[in-house]
């Protein structure tokens, strides 16, 4: 059922508006369901802080609380808790004893599998594996009157899309699916999925929602955003909806307005990490999925990272990637099959695979925390962020070409907002 839809390319979604849509969205719910006593919220955590869901969630918060008891649960997958400052940075005026700390290795609730046959069916014979589906055993500790999952629509390197599914199978989810989901679209071949509703990835979503979760009371509160002519990011769209056909109607926004299609290869891209959202490659390489539809053949990315200190958000995959480095897909996918300790973390195989260039351009990390012998160690060839940000100043340069001392450079202030190629690479 869709409970509403709104935006356009041109459509800008104010805070008013958006509260508004959501006095709506409660009124339908409760003449559906009933009095609203007890909701969960599950929005992004602060990696995800521009997707306009930290707002969602506090007025939803403000509406519901002195009638129901809300609880909220972060989808954070495998990143970090989120710390005290990052709740009032992204949540303000939330109390924190409404917020649940999801760990996807032992707080899940395990549901069942998704059949070996029809991965192997959707994969097209590239994995053999079943998939079990667990999710954060919060969901089952009462009986929900709505579980709000609140998110942003926005091209990915995993599911070609992200959100709706995603945010409660692998944001909330248990760690075989979260491995074997990411493996699986390494495996279907990243550059055939991103930016696409349709895949393997998100067929496995939605069996697993069809099988598993259609006894929750889940609804979803999608954004789409994007930058205006004046470089401030808006909100163009904002959908709700507890079914896939709410995800489909977002995602041909959020193609419409997060695709940027390049008349011509750059030579070099220059990417900014926010330190506030970037602080390991885990999420930093955002620089490298985004952008590798783009760049030329031989071309260099210089990634720009002052927060970045660890390579994995987890400390075990954090050590994978480092015993293992960005050596591109084969010899991942050989150690994958001999190595039993990759073999049981196939989301960092899968990372891994993400995050080399396959040697056809040259990247460039600019650390803020980690030296040089550790970014050499992974594969990366290591830029010193001083000299690099003296000569691509963020704070001078524009989105899109710039000609910095004679040279052509195309520049991204924040990956995560998009995706950028040539029309030949998005498959037009």
């Amino acid at each position: 059922m869709i409970y509403f839809t709104e935006g356009s390319a041109q459509t800008t979604i104010d805070a008013n508006r958006a509260s508004q849509l959501l006095d709506g969205l409660i009124a339908q719910l409760a003449a559906q369901r009933g009095p609203l006593r007890n909701i969960l919220l599950v929005p992004p955590d602060a990696t995800r802080l521009h997707s306009w869901a930290g707002e969602l969630t506090v007025q939803l918060y403000k509406k519901l609380h002195a009638t129901a008891k809300v609880q909220i649960l972060p989808a954070l997958g495998t990143h970090f808790a989120m710390e005290p400052e990052e709740l009032n940075h992204m949540f303000p005026g939330i109390p924190h004893d409404c917020f649940h700390v999801h760990d996807w290795r032992q707080g899940t609730r395990e549901l069942g599998a998704v059949p070996f046959d029809f991965i192997t069916q959707i994969s097209e014979n590239r994995v053999s594996y079943d998939v079990q589906v667990a999710v954060n055993r919060l969901y089952f500790e009462k009986p929900w009157d709505a579980i709000l999952s609140i998110g942003q629509l926005v091209p990915h390197e995993v599911s070609g899309i992200a959100n709706g599914a995603k945010n409660i199978l692998v944001g909330t989810g248990g760690r075989d699916f979260i491995s074997k989901s990411h493996f699986l679209g390494a495996a279907w071949g990243m550059e055939r999925l991103m930016g696409k509703p349709e895949n393997p990835v998100r067929t496995l979503f939605n069996y697993s929602v069809t099988h598993f979760l259609k006894d929750l009371p889940i609804t979803f509160l999608l954004t789409v955003r994007a930058k205006n002519a004046q470089g401030e990011l808006v909100t163009r769209g904002l959908f709700a909806g507890d079914d896939v056909e709410c995800f489909n109607l977002g995602s041909s926004l959020c193609r419409e307005v997060n695709l940027t299609y390049m008349d011509r290869e750059p030579k070099k891209v220059v990417v900014y990490l926010d330190p506030a959202e970037y602080r390991s490659t885990w999420l930093g390489n955002k620089a490298v999925y985004r952008t590798r539809l783009a760049i030329a053949d031989a071309g260099e990315l210089i990634i720009l990272a002052p927060g970045v200190k660890q390579f994995g958000e987890d400390s075990g995959v954090d050590l994978l990637i480092r015993k293992y480095g960005y050596v591109g897909t084969p010899r991942i996918l050989e150690a994958a099959k001999s190595d039993r300790e990759l073999a049981e973390n196939l989301s960092a195989a899968a990372h891994l695979i993400h995050g080399s260039s396959e040697g056809r351009f040259r990247i460039r990390y600019c650390p803020g925390h980690l030296s040089e012998n550790e970014i050499n160690s992974v594969g990366y060839e290591y830029g010193d962020l001083r000299k690099m940000s003296e000569l691509y100043d963020p704070k001078s340069l524009q989105d899109g070409w710039n000609t910095v001392r004679g040279e052509e450079i195309f520049y991204i202030s924040n990956p995560a907002l998009g995706l950028w190629g040539t029309p030949d690479r998005f498959g037009k």
